[in-house]
């Protein structure tokens, strides 16, 4: 079991690991095991023709503990499948040439990450370049000669000081590393390599990549091309403050002749995902007007001219955020995701503004807890392609054209035909604050019977500008399978109901989001079958401050588990991989400006009231809400004599928290032994 447990002076009990087990034959609910044989389908390339779509299957592999993904090919119309790219290597990012015969893409092994180009007639793959960094964010030109992608510059700057020269054959210890620039990690990644990002390109047959954006400054995707191919449109910031201002970028245009920019928005405000319509006349892009004094503005969707006049907002009378624009091939509307209270979807606008909704029930591929999300792309005749799933399954590929959708791949039917799942059903809550509306899920176990008295777990989301829906959880499933009643929802603050109800916790958070909680929890027991003398609490990352807030707040939960929480907002902001942004935009203030204003928003604040048995949880190599916050509340709980663990899951980011199997399986286990220990 790769989750380590650290406890002082507890030891966890209650619910044996699955490696002890006794096997008995496959278990009908779903267990931590069954991770291991889940599949997941993303990034759906629709082909130009239409006729076919590259996507990325990732499988959970028991043998290496982690997802392996690879590139796979699925008929539009019969949902015949073909593996196109299926090794020991993850090979991601599949990207159509123009007139469909070559498929580029990206496959990272031990050696790094690779530009590839596959010739479909031929069923051969060639490397067309050696790169010293990954590549991403990949564009054919459109006459399918040239590939252009975003790439790691290397910049060490000057050093600082003289370094001693080693004599010969001495080992000494590793150099000094000086760090100087603002954003010098990032979770997932960890300490960054020092350098910019910048637009290179190469021939599609093979040669050597030529760079085409110098600077200090990073540039950003996804790249378009203009029709004549000969300018390429990114999002970059280059004031000479960049670093200390994360939201700002603008659309830029470079010369694939030489790399001349022009820059063609300008407003405060991120301007990002740039798209050439067609017959190269216009440019759609989102971003918003940053007042620089909210947590939250919804994003919009923009079309202007090819020189950057003209621009409009065209969702302006839309009170949500879209994503990243594809043009309809007659150039009179545009594509793009959105999600509308906690259910992903994407929309055929209008220049005039006007919405339809094309394909409903997005989901993204992550798998342990039901956030919002998915991918999409635009074939020939308006045909979408997208991730398509639902609570009894993680995301498969379908297809929506005429106003009908048909999922094409089923990759998890053979696994989940066998288990018997928690039944998620829409709960509507009024919230007991001001009768405002809630939405949340109830999951019930298993062999569910509405007579009986069932234990409940209320899940919360992070974020907190974020959104749980009708997705599948592994987590959820566990719990559920454990015979808990699982609650979870989108309390004030969450995205997908528009501006005004995620700016509710604005300057505020956490605050009456509280009592959204509290009220999907009374709703649940209003029900009849749920036990209110047992009720438990977890959550994860803003869920998991959520969690402590709690707890600080009420003794009615039995045990709680808080996941990689935020505890003290002062320590946070100064510690978290986004600091330049994470004080600006939710406090307004440095912490040395209000420190009082950052104590009253900090779970650390409420322990004193703490009677709950809390448990800890967080990755030793979390950056957004770093080990330090998690092992203050389990000191602070230790020093009061409140019954508390602490478990550090080895080599886990913030977002990868439940990335490999075995630790999703442990940490939902370690989580049930808790809770089943305070029944």
């Amino acid at each position: 079991m790769r989750l380590a447990l650290l406890v002082c002076a507890l030891a966890l009990a209650g619910a044996a690991p699955a490696s002890s087990q006794v096997a008995e034959g496959p278990s009908k609910v779903f267990q931590g095991r069954d991770i291991f044989g889940l599949r997941t389908a993303s990034d759906p390339q629709v082909r130009p023709d239409g006729g076919a779509i590259a996507y990325v299957r990732t499988t959970q592999e028991i043998m290496i503990d982690n997802g392996r993904p690879s590139i796979w090919l699925v008929d539009a119309q019969t949902g015949a499948q073909t593996p196109l790219v299926v090794d020991e290597a993850a090979n991601v990012t599949p990207r159509w040439s123009p007139d469909g015969t070559r498929l580029a893409y990206v496959t990272a092994g031990p050696g790094g990450a690779q530009l590839y180009v596959r010739w479909m007639a031929a069923g051969r793959s060639a490397r067309v370049t050696t790169l010293e960094q990954a590549p991403n964010d990949i564009a054919w030109s459109p006459d399918g000669k040239t590939l252009v992608f975003i790439m790691l510059t290397l910049d060490d700057g000057k050093p600082l000081g003289q370094p001693l020269a080693r004599p010969e054959g001495a080992k000494w210890a590793a150099p000094l590393k000086v760090i100087e620039q603002l954003t010098y990690r990032a979770d997932g990644a960890g300490y960054l390599k020092p350098g910019y990002r910048h637009l290179f390109a190469v021939s599609a047959d093979g040669g050597a990549p030529r760079q085409l954006t110098f600077g200090r400054f990073d540039d950003a995707g996804p790249i378009s091309f203009t029709p004549d191919g000969k300018a390429v449109l990114f999002a970059t910031n280059r004031a000479a403050n960049w670093e200390r201002d994360p939201q700002e970028s603008e659309i830029y245009a470079a010369a694939l002749a030489d790399g001349a920019l022009t820059r063609l928005t300008s407003r405060i405000g991120p301007d990002q995902a740039p798209a050439v319509s067609p017959d190269g006349s216009k440019i759609a892009y989102v971003g918003f007007d940053d007042t620089r004094h909210r947590g939250y503005e919804n994003v919009r969707l923009y079309v202007m001219d090819r020189d950057g006049r003209n621009n409009r907002a065209i969702t302006a009378g839309f009170d949500n955020s879209v994503g990243a624009p594809s043009w309809a091939a007659d150039g009179k509307s545009l594509y793009a995701p959105y999600t509308e209270r906690g259910v992903g979807k994407v929309a055929r606008i209008g220049l005039d503004g006007k919405l339809e909704t094309v394909a409903s029930g997005l989901v993204p591929a992550d798998l342990d807890r039901p956030y919002t999300g998915g991918d999409f792309s635009v074939g020939k005749g308006g045909l979408v392609a997208f991730t398509i799933g639902d609570a009894a399954s993680p995301a498969d590929i379908a297809v929506a054209r005429g106003g009908r959708t048909q999922r094409l791949t089923h990759l998890n039917d053979d696994l989940l035909a066998g288990k018997t799942l928690a039944r998620v059903e829409a709960m509507p809550v009024v919230s007991a604050y001001d009768k405002t509306p809630i939405d949340a899920w109830i999951a019930t176990p298993p062999g569910f019977d509405p007579t009986k008295k069932y234990p409940l777990i209320l899940e919360i989301h992070g974020g907190p500008f974020a959104a749980y829906g009708p997705v599948f959880s592994t987590d959820v499933q566990q719990y559920a399978a454990a015979g808990y009643v699982v609650v979870y929802g989108n309390p004030r603050g969450s995205t997908s109901y528009g501006e005004a109800f995620a700016n509710q916790i604005d300057r505020n958070y956490p605050s009456h989001d509280y009592d959204d909680l509290m009220s999907m929890v009374d709703t649940a027991i209003a029900k009849g079958f749920v036990d209110p003398r047992r009720l438990y609490v977890t959550g994860g990352s803003g869920g998991g401050a959520l969690t402590a807030w709690i707890v600080g707040k009420t003794d009615r939960f039995k045990a709680a588990a808080t996941q990689k929480p935020v505890i003290n907002w002062t320590s946070e902001v100064l510690t978290t991989d986004g600091y330049n942004f994470m004080a600006a935009y939710w406090f307004g203030k440095m912490p040395w400006e209000d420190p009082q204003g950052y104590w009253a928003r900090s779970p650390l604040s409420l322990v004193g009231n703490v009677k709950t048995p809390t448990l800890v949880v967080v990755g030793e190599d979390d950056h957004r809400t770093p080990p330090s916050e998690a092992e203050q509340y389990f000191a602070a709980l230790q020093l009061r004599g409140v019954p508390t663990a602490l478990i550090r899951v080895p080599g886990a980011s913030h977002h990868g928290l439940a990335e490999r199997p075995s630790q999703s399986a442990a940490k939902a286990s370690a989580i049930l032994a808790w809770f089943n220990r305070f029944k």
